[in-house]
């Protein structure tokens, strides 16, 4: 099983399939990440914010798999947009992880009441100069969000980390991250277990086809649109069966049936315009 890459707009690859660890307690988070590496996960997603920093570094220390072959992502909490804070958060995450770069750093959130996001995206723009992070991007960026920092800075993010899952598909915000070859993470990929996939009809053909879990089709309902996904679990069961999706692809009339769940009142978590 080898896990595709997907080149970002630097130039760098990045694993389409990761292992995200928000909401993975602390306690848990070296033994959880631990056996997602032994299971082949080389792609692991986690924040300043989520507070298990230190357990992803132990995991990693202790997997003797060499630096080169692990993509790690950690993110800028909302904050340290201002002054130099950046380059304090920076040091700090990493600290914590153990390492002397990551491979992608974001703009965790834009806090636009704020309006400080362009500054902070500013900031890692020279953490990237530095060494610090070899990409870098933004999450939950919407359209307005994204074209300003573009436009203010000139500077394109390689991803835009989102809620995207079949119910909330954010056409605005992909067709803008498109046309400026802005690669899409979706976070909370399967609904955060907040509606049922299998009482999605075309999830549920799609799966009963395919011998399939409905999560393991909208996993690659995902990776089959291009985009990079990290679903979360704890249990190892669980972790094996979401990276056991490369076996079957879904047709492109299964492809269109799933876009077609999207609903303007799909979205399960929190609107980025009311975080700050």
């Amino acid at each position: 099983m080898t896990v595709p890459d997907i080149t970002l707009n630097d130039g760098f690859t990045i694993p389409q399939l990761g292992y995200g660890v928000f909401l993975v307690p602390p306690a848990d988070t070296e033994r959880a990440v631990s056996e997602a590496l032994d299971l082949g996960y080389r792609h692991i997603d986690t924040a300043a914010i989520y507070g298990n920093e230190e357990g992803v570094g132990r995991a990693i220390a202790a997997s003797g798999i060499a630096r080169d072959d692990l993509f790690v992502t950690t993110k800028l909490w909302n904050d340290r947009h201002d002054g130099d804070e950046p380059d304090a958060a920076i040091a700090e995450s990493l600290e914590k992880l153990g390492l002397d770069h990551v491979d992608l750093y974001l703009v965790h959130w834009p806090t636009p009441a704020k309006d400080n996001y362009v500054h902070a995206w500013e900031k890692l723009i020279a953490i990237r100069e530095r060494g610090l992070s070899r990409s870098i991007g933004v999450s939950n960026f919407l359209a307005p969000h994204l074209q300003r920092v573009i436009d203010e800075t000139g500077v394109v993010p390689a991803v835009d980390q989102i809620e995207l899952h079949p119910a909330y598909q954010q056409r605005d915000v992909t067709g803008l991250a498109a046309q400026h070859d802005v690669k899409i993470e979706a976070w909370g990929p399967l609904g955060q277990g907040k509606y049922d996939l299998s009482a999605e009809a075309p999830i549920a053909a799609a799966a009963a086809a395919h011998g399939k879990s409905p999560q393991q089709v909208v996993i690659r309902w995902h990776l089959q649109r291009g985009r990079i996904v990290f679903p979360k679990s704890v249990r190892r069961e669980r972790l094996a069966e979401n990276l056991d999706v490369f076996g079957f692809d879904l047709t492109e009339a299964e492809l269109t049936a799933i876009d077609g769940v999207d609903r303007p009142d799909g979205r399960v978590s929190a609107h980025p315009d009311e975080v700050n």
